[in-house]
């Protein structure tokens, strides 16, 4: 591990001007990611910005009512809480159902839903849901819908030092989450995430099978016309030791009947 600077400012505001102030500060969380990153001495900061404990990025609240109501999640709540949050689990009992199968007991208490998203693991299961679920992630200096921020593996809209404040989830009619883990990670080899809108839209959205999350169409208007699913093609399947294409391919279609099969049910 290279030597750093460690900062812990109590709000975004002074958390922002420490980044504007080094060109090689990171911002620290739940250091799932970076933390080995730096054992490893693969990233090398000048200085580590801790916002886990900035009162501003632990909220998580329901705002509005009726059928545009929407729950905001700061960008530093652990996925313990989300996991354990009683009206999430109200309202969004898919995203908090996610949110307790991440990972092991000690990545659920220090990791958080910020990092998850702003890394952009192939394979993470937040992304997902907020492409599933229609969200919106709120930083120090704009919105970004869902679509536009996963922008491949490991790559995101985020800007230099741009700051990811809250994440906005719009509350679904109904929906499922089911994925199959690794066994030694718990990282999604296939994950598939169904929403039925309040609009009667269908969106599904698919991890760990292809270079970053991505939205199954296909899925989506068979769902839709209540046609039975097609096969799941595309040219960026995943390959490694651990599982072909093909065969990734095919658990996301075994992890989307299951999906569906929660939601048939009214889990």
């Amino acid at each position: 591990m290279y030597a750093f600077r460690y900062q812990r400012p109590s709000s975004v505001e002074a958390a922002l001007e420490l980044a504007s102030a080094d060109e090689e500060a990171k911002y620290l969380a739940g250091g799932m990611t970076l933390i080995p990153a730096l054992k490893h001495r693969l990233a090398s900061p000048s200085r580590l910005i801790d916002i886990a404990r900035i009162p501003s990025l632990r909220v998580c609240e329901r705002i509005g009512t009726g059928a545009g109501a929407v729950w905001r999640l700061g960008a530093a709540l652990r996925h313990v809480e989300v996991a354990q949050h009683a009206g999430l689990a109200s309202d969004l009992p898919a995203l908090t159902r996610l949110a307790a199968g991440i990972g092991d007991p000690q990545v659920r208490a220090r990791g958080t839903i910020g990092g998850s998203i702003a890394n952009n693991d192939p394979a993470a299961d937040y992304p997902s849901a907020l492409l599933a679920l229609g969200a919106v992630v709120m930083t120090d200096r704009r919105r970004i819908a869902a679509e536009d921020f996963f922008q491949g593996m490991f790559t995101t809209a985020l800007e230099d030092r741009e700051l990811i404040v809250a994440i906005e989830f719009s509350i679904p009619r109904r929906a499922a989450y089911a994925k199959f883990p690794h066994p030694a990670t718990g990282y999604a080899m296939a994950g598939v995430f169904v929403a039925e809108h309040q609009d009667g839209n269908w969106r599904v959205a698919v991890t760990g099978v292809g270079a970053g999350v991505f939205r199954w169409e296909a899925a989506e208007a068979a769902i839709a016309a209540g046609d039975p699913v097609p096969s799941l093609e595309r040219d960026d399947l995943m390959e490694d030791m651990h599982a072909p294409g093909a065969y990734r391919a095919h658990l996301a279609s075994v992890m989307l009947a299951k999906a569906r099969s929660q939601l048939s049910i009214g889990v």
